[in-house]
């Protein structure tokens, strides 16, 4: 199993699971609207067998349309 870690942007800080280990972007739900993120320079960390999930980073790109805070 892979995960995602999300920087910046809505999403800062949250996982996901990643189906595909090369996977270069990553789109998901935010609202009404997505959210995109792409995969930084570095390598995937926790490769090894047995140092729990393998993790990619993601970092904030842009959103389909634009994010406001609501009034609630």
């Amino acid at each position: 199993m892979a995960i995602a870690r999300l920087h910046d942007g809505p999403l800062d800080g949250q996982i996901l699971p990643l189906e595909d280990l090369e996977q270069d972007r990553l789109i998901a739900p935010y609202g009404a609207t997505q959210v995109i993120y792409r995969r930084g320079a570095a390598e995937a960390s926790n490769t090894g067998a047995s140092d729990g999930p393998t993790e990619v980073g993601f970092w904030f790109v842009e959103s389909s349309d634009d994010i406001s805070p609501s009034d609630d």
